[in-house]
């Protein structure tokens, strides 16, 4: 029996629900220090003043660092790009609401917030935007969006399909400010040991953070290590480097003592990005028949006024649907803001919310079922590209879905069926995301005990990925799963890519899967000594070149509306995926599980409210910003088909990111099957539902 394909509960479960497993904020030290970050309280303007003379003197405090006494930081240190939020205690500059401007380090956790909350800060206000609206007069388009992608695509003749079209359809789809929560926040702790910066960071990446700490402080990257053993969850939140690494290093290198630093809910809302609003207007054009003649998706968002991140919703229409003619646009407004940047499913997300109820709304006006309207639309290679794909089955994942959620056995009319005062209908949705393969460094020992040891700068932050590729490693040498010690996320295993954009289970998977073969082939029977074999897949991964490599999948919801209320219920969610070849089944279910999640709690609950006469979060808590909770998610269904890929050798193409997407669709979609009203502005809440209520009998 081979390991890749069962069922394997996660390597280390045992020592995380018996608190064995260390985290970032759980690490002990001796002398070890706490800092806590102190926030600006205005959205754009200057420092004049801080007094740190009566705090200083307060219970165990020993150190407050602001621009004024703060190490200097080298600039250009970034992931991606130079990223200003790792420019901290800089200068006097205010860029936002929730910006650092001082750190209170004490002996105690307690002693550092009390200070801190005690720091007096003098400001000078200068004058702020901070509301984004799709007219607003300072949007401009940019050169690229997220990830170096071009911010418009276009091809054919969009105003002659449209002329051509019997049916056009001309809607415009919001979405709201998001944030991340993940349930371990973020946290560092940082030493100096021997004349090296020794870190332990809640993070998605390691060795990129290794790299960003080894610029700003001026170092060679043989001099920082960076660990990230454990870390309770992520979703683009600790992609890239965050404050609290540097912050607690900054401390650090100043008081020769081990100082960490944690973060609060509140300190989430401004320091670790999210997904910034959006609003799409999408133009379909089609023919009697329901054949795109013409696709138009326009995205208005908003950016930082320090840093340009452009969320990418439009990307979805590269994808998904055949159409004559094809226009993608992106534009951005600055405002004064925190910088945005990824969270689950960024761009695909919110895009097919827009994309993915606009075809239903389509569907509707040409009478044809949402599925077959869909099917009758599948191109033959990527629209954005020209270019074939690896594989495609995204129709299966509709005909399986629609079989066993029963979609055909559904009354297409709306405001049919009831319940009382219980209105009752169906959705559905489809999801895309990108399945890319990224290089990386895996060291392969053959132990004299017969077991291998994997060394892989990889993260598992919750995915079961440490399991994952104990199976590849297993399979690759014909062992036992338990023969294999698996070692992550080190920077000093080397480079290797981020836990992110889907791409990591396929990209470490298959530079484990190339060191125990190559290891395999030294090797013969149990060593006299240890024998290690380290592999970088960078070369190989050139000569897959770029292949339009992407996982799909179909999203079908049955809600339940109480027209007094204005409550929309989920009673139902399946979700059927073409996502490669399952490594795990049980991690794979639970990533998709709760990408799902996610997508119920986006369609009805998620949204970030800022105050144009202050500047900041009204909402900056989880008493505010309300996410799903174990009372609003019913039994979810997930399922799979056969997909394979040869794109990638290991045939993995990630499912971290898929299961969110399409989701908020299915919903909206089934709350219009319910009631006969469309919801284009997300989150569906019980005002909202209440606002435009439907026809009919109220009981």
């Amino acid at each position: 029996m081979t390991a890749v394909g069962s069922g394997r509960t996660r390597l280390e479960g045992h020592d995380k629900v018996t608190g064995a497993a260390r985290y970032a904020g759980d690490v002990p030290a001796d002398g070890l220090l706490h800092g806590w970050p102190v926030l600006a309280t205005i959205p754009r303007g200057r420092i004049t003043g801080i007094d740190t003379s009566a705090v200083q003197a307060m219970p165990g405090v020993v150190a407050v660092l602001h621009h004024g006494n703060s190490p200097r930081l080298v600039e250009g240190a970034g992931w991606t790009d130079a990223d200003p939020n790792l420019q901290l205690l800089q200068d006097d500059r205010i860029p936002y609401a929730g910006w650092p401007v001082a750190l209170v380090v004490a002996e105690t956790f307690e002693q550092a917030r009390a200070a801190a909350m005690a720091l007096p800060v003098k400001y000078h206000a200068q004058p702020w935007d901070v509301t984004f609206s799709a007219a607003h007069p300072g949007l401009y388009t940019p050169d690229e969006v997220n990830l170096h992608q071009p911010s418009e695509t276009a091809h054919g003749d969009l105003d002659a399909g449209l002329s051509a079209s019997a049916v056009v359809l001309d809607r415009t789809y919001t979405t709201p400010e998001e944030h991340h929560n993940a349930m371990e926040p973020h946290a560092a702790i940082a030493q100096w040991v021997g004349g090296r910066l020794e870190v332990v960071d809640s993070n998605q990446g390691s060795y990129a953070v290794a790299q960003d700490l080894a610029k700003l402080f001026a170092l060679d990257l043989s001099q920082v290590r960076v660990r990230s053993e454990h870390v309770g969850g992520g979703f683009g939140s600790k992609a890239t480097t965050r404050p609290p690494a540097v912050l607690a290093a900054m401390a650090a290198t100043v008081l020769c003592r081990p100082v960490r630093v944690v973060l609060t809910r509140r300190h989430m809302f401004s320091l670790v990005g999210y997904r910034p609003p959006t609003s799409q207007r999408i133009r379909l054009g089609a023919a009697p028949d329901g054949r795109l003649l013409a696709y138009e998706h326009l995205t208005a968002t908003q950016t930082a006024t320090t840093f340009e991140y452009v969320e990418p919703a439009g990307v979805v229409g590269k994808v998904m649907y055949a159409a004559d003619a094809l226009r993608i646009g992106h534009r951005v407004v600055r405002l004064d803001v925190p910088i945005p940047k990824w969270m689950r499913g960024p761009g695909e997300a919110p895009g097919a919310f827009a994309l993915e109820s606009a075809m239903d709304e389509l569907a509707e006006k040409c009478g044809i079922d949402p599925i077959d309207l869909r099917i009758r639309n599948e191109p033959a290679v990527a629209p954005g590209s020209g270019r074939p794909f690896t594989s495609r089955n995204v129709v299966a994942c509709y005909l399986e879905g629609a079989k066993r959620f029963g979609w055909y056995e559904r009354d297409p009319r709306p405001g049919i069926r009831r319940e009382g005062r219980w209105w009752l209908g169906t959705g559905m949705g489809a999801a895309t995301y990108p399945g890319e393969t990224a290089p990386a460094t895996a060291a392969a020992t053959a132990e004299i005990d017969g077991t291998v040891t994997i060394r892989i700068t990889a993260a598992d932050i919750g995915t079961g990925a440490r399991t994952a590729l104990a199976q590849i490693a297993a399979d690759a040498l014909s062992l036992p799963v338990e023969w294999i010690r698996m070692r992550i996320a080190d920077s000093d295993f080397g480079p290797a890519i981020l836990a992110g954009h889907s791409f990591g289970t396929a990209s470490w998977g298959l530079a484990v899967d190339e060191a125990c073969k190559a290891l395999r082939a030294r090797t013969t029977g149990t060593p006299t000594e240890p024998i290690t074999v380290q592999v970088n897949t960078a070369e190989l991964i050139q000569a897959m070149g770029r292949p339009e490599r992407h996982a799909f999948g179909a999203q079908f919801a049955e809600v339940a509306v109480d027209v007094l209320s204005g409550e929309v219920r989920v009673r139902r969610l399946l979700g059927v995926y073409a996502i490669g070849r399952v490594v795990n089944p049980l991690t794979a279910r639970s990533q998709l599980v709760g990408g799902m999640v996610w997508g119920l709690s986006m369609a009805l609950h998620e949204e970030a409210v800022r105050d144009p006469a202050f500047g900041g979060h009204l909402n900056a808590n989880l008493a505010g910003y309300h996410y799903a909770a174990n009372a609003d998610v019913p039994d979810i269904e997930v399922g799979w088909v056969d997909d394979p890929d040869l794109a990638n050798p290991t045939g993995i193409k990630g499912a971290g990111e898929i299961g969110i997407v399409g989701v908020a669709a299915a919903i909206a979609n089934a709350v219009w099957h319910a009631t006969g009203i469309r919801h284009r502005n997300l989150p569906i809440t019980p005002a909202r539902v209440l606002a435009t209520p439907p026809e009919g009998p109220r009981a």
